[in-house]
């Protein structure tokens, strides 16, 4: 494939491809804006309505940033998983950034070593897996390994 430079970032080393996948979309879309209104300092508090997929990038980056993160949700299940698998204390109920600032986000994401919790599925797996995004049992995301070849690096 041939293509611009300029649109062109480098994903780190350490960096595993499954997990720069998602990083593209759900974890710019989430550094962004922390970057943007300057909340990327320690000390502040942040609150995160929803852990889904953009949600839960959006607490690592903040958490990684220094911050004290509140996770917004109304699902007992997201609760849990606030509390025990991504270190929040306390759970309430209830712009993409350019192409210099998606690497930045990417060497971010390597050095503090964010990975968005996916799960690897074959192509052939796709019909299966869209059953369950009906029935609401997908944690966060998945990545579809069209070519069979990655080899899953986070839960």
């Amino acid at each position: 494939m041939v293509a611009d430079e300029h649109f062109i970032i480098r994903i780190p080393d350490t960096l595993p491809l499954d997990a720069a996948a998602p990083l593209l979309c759900a974890g710019i879309t989430v550094y962004s804006p922390l970057r943007y209104f300057q909340l990327d300092k320690p000390g502040f508090h942040i609150g995160v309505v929803g852990l889904g997929g953009l949600g839960h990038m959006a607490v690592k980056f903040a958490k990684a940033m220094g911050a004290k993160v509140t996770v917004i949700s109304t699902s007992p299940n997201k609760k849990k998983e606030a509390l025990e698998n991504l270190g929040r204390k306390t759970v309430a109920g209830s712009g993409v950034g350019g192409i210099e600032e998606t690497q930045e986000m990417m060497n971010f994401a390597a050095k503090y070593d964010l990975k968005p919790d996916i799960e690897v599925i074959p192509v052939d797996y796709v019909n299966t897996a869209m059953e369950r995004l009906v029935k609401g049992d997908v944690k966060y995301r998945f990545v579809i390994d069209i070519g069979n070849t990655l080899k899953a690096t986070s839960s």
